[in-house]
């Protein structure tokens, strides 16, 4: 059997990469902010906070949970979420490390 295409490339890039995928919807950087403002867990409050329907924005915290950007507990039939810290400073060191190595100084740029 062949190889997945995705095994030619490093453990790093498929984790950005799964990052980026995670962060490719405003409603998910919605979620973020709302979690970093609110410096706790939430629970039915994010729902409130977003103009989608709670099947939405349920959608949205199992991708923002299963990227590792977010953790979440079941509490009775309401499940609580809060930022991961450890992985989003990961996710910003990943990001910078990125964005320094594609400095272009090529005529076409400057």
């Amino acid at each position: 059997m062949a190889a997945a295409k995705t095994d030619a490339f490093t453990a790093d890039d498929a984790r950005l990469a799964a990052w980026a995928k995670a962060l490719g919807h405003p409603a998910r950087i919605a979620i973020l902010r709302t979690l970093a403002e609110r410096q706790t867990c939430l629970c039915g409050e994010i729902v409130e906070e977003l103009p989608l329907a709670q099947a939405t924005v349920s959608q949205h915290l199992r991708a923002l949970k299963e990227a590792g950007l977010i953790k979440g507990e079941a509490d009775g039939p309401r499940s609580c979420y809060c930022l991961d810290a450890p992985a989003l400073r990961r996710l910003h060191e990943a990001l910078g490390a990125l964005f320094a190595g594609l400095d272009c100084s090529c005529a076409c740029c400057s």
